[in-house]
């Protein structure tokens, strides 16, 4: 028997997808929740096997509930079932832990199925889902600027960040001086900033090291 807690705001739409999937026999509705903050408490306490989410309900999203239950819970299976297929909701409920996506348009029947396929492992997208992903793949990847920087560079960059003088950094690097200063001034450039000190704070705020 597959245990199924269903999330959504909306009382009708609960009562009916709730009662077709408790006429199968092989689904179990085991807890409803009305808002996000419900849905998380009720899947931790009773751990069903897939968490039917819907992404827009009051007090917390669906997006923000699913990141906790993944959080708190990481061998959980969350279905989005809703009716947005905006990028601003399918990419974020997918980042936050989403294994399938289905929307409220689907038949019953499609629901139900997709609530097996994924309790056996399966990832099931709306085929307009699967399109914005491939879309999305297809776009050139975002540029940084410290993409520009070579190994060289990055290196000369790190001791900067490490507090190192420019004639330290020469004798760690067993370079000359001046090769230290042409490195400086083209991370100056390529980073767009205009002095060692922004150059550090970019390396921090970007992670680099």
């Amino acid at each position: 028997m597959i245990k199924v807690l269903f999330a959504d705001d909306h009382e009708m739409v609960r009562i009916g997808v709730s009662s077709y999937l408790s006429a199968q026999k092989d689904i179990e509705v085991v807890a409803e929740a009305s808002d996000g903050d419900e849905a998380v408490d009720l899947a931790l306490k009773h751990k069903p096997d897939i968490v039917l989410m819907d992404l827009v309900m009051k007090r917390m999203d669906g997006i923000e509930a699913t990141k906790q239950i993944i959080a708190k819970w990481p061998e959980a299976k969350i279905i989005i079932v809703t009716s947005f297929l905006d990028d601003e909701k399918v990419y974020p409920a997918l980042e936050a832990g989403a294994t399938s996506y289905m929307l409220k348009t689907s038949k019953a029947k499609d629901i139900a199925d997709a609530i097996r396929s994924t309790f056996e492992g399966q990832s099931i997208l709306e085929p307009e889902v699967t399109g914005k992903i491939m879309s999305k793949m297809r776009q050139k990847p975002e540029e940084h600027l410290y993409d520009h920087l070579t190994e060289r560079e990055l290196e000369v960059l790190k001791l900067m960040t490490e507090g190192k003088t420019n004639q330290e950094i020469a004798d760690e690097l067993y370079i000359a001086l001046k090769t230290v200063k042409v490195h400086v001034s083209n991370i100056l450039g390529k980073l767009e900033v205009h002095d060692r000190t922004q150059a550090v704070i970019y390396a921090f705020k970007n992670k680099l090291f």
